[in-house]
């Protein structure tokens, strides 16, 4: 077995990143827009069943409306900031997303995506989760969700407007973003 072993600050290129992210398949990595590697540990099953959950939902919806294309937390976006950023689930909208050429789509898509969601798993701290959510609305996403199940709390972020926190909510709208879209967290939370 391999390790992977990362000098602090240690700074790669968007192409020497894709690069890795290939050849490491199996490793959840992300690169912050001053090209600092970020190394992410693998989910604990609870978290790992509950993200499961919300893909799915998002994955239904769309399959249902086809208003766009819904991604897993595999999935890598490059950022307009230069970041390279896997969001737990995402949304792009289907005019955004052809607008694409298929080598754009089939590498690290070069859009933020129009929505995001990011659930914390136990090992996760918040401030850096914050500080994604916030890069995701600064680079061009229309709406986002940060799930905390440690503290039964759902971030909601939108360009423009305050971060709207809510305690312990069944569900959530996907408001003007994602049309018909309502995620039900009854499940995260138990």
């Amino acid at each position: 077995m391999n390790n992977l072993t990362i000098p602090h600050a240690f700074k790669i290129t968007h192409e020497q990143f894709q690069q890795l992210a290939r050849a490491n398949r199996d490793t959840r990595l992300e690169r912050k827009a001053t090209g600092e590697l970020i190394v992410m540990p693998p989910t604990g099953s609870i978290t790992g069943n509950r993200n499961l959950d919300i893909e799915g939902q998002l994955w239904l919806w769309n399959r249902q409306t086809r208003l766009g294309k819904a991604f897993n937390s595999s999935t890598g976006f490059h950022l307009p900031n230069g970041a390279d950023r896997s969001p737990d689930a995402a949304w792009v909208s289907l005019e955004r997303w052809d607008a694409l050429t298929l080598e754009e789509q089939e590498g690290f898509a070069p859009l933020c995506p129009d929505f995001v969601i990011e659930l914390r798993s136990a090992s996760d701290n918040l401030k850096p989760l914050q500080a994604k959510m916030q890069e995701y609305i600064d680079n061009g996403s229309r709406l986002g969700f940060l799930i905390d199940r440690k503290n039964r709390r759902v971030e909601i972020y939108k360009p423009g407007v305050e971060v709207e926190v809510l305690t312990s909510p069944s569900r959530l709208s996907g408001e003007g973003v994602l049309l018909g879209f309502v995620l039900d967290l009854t499940e995260v939370w138990v």
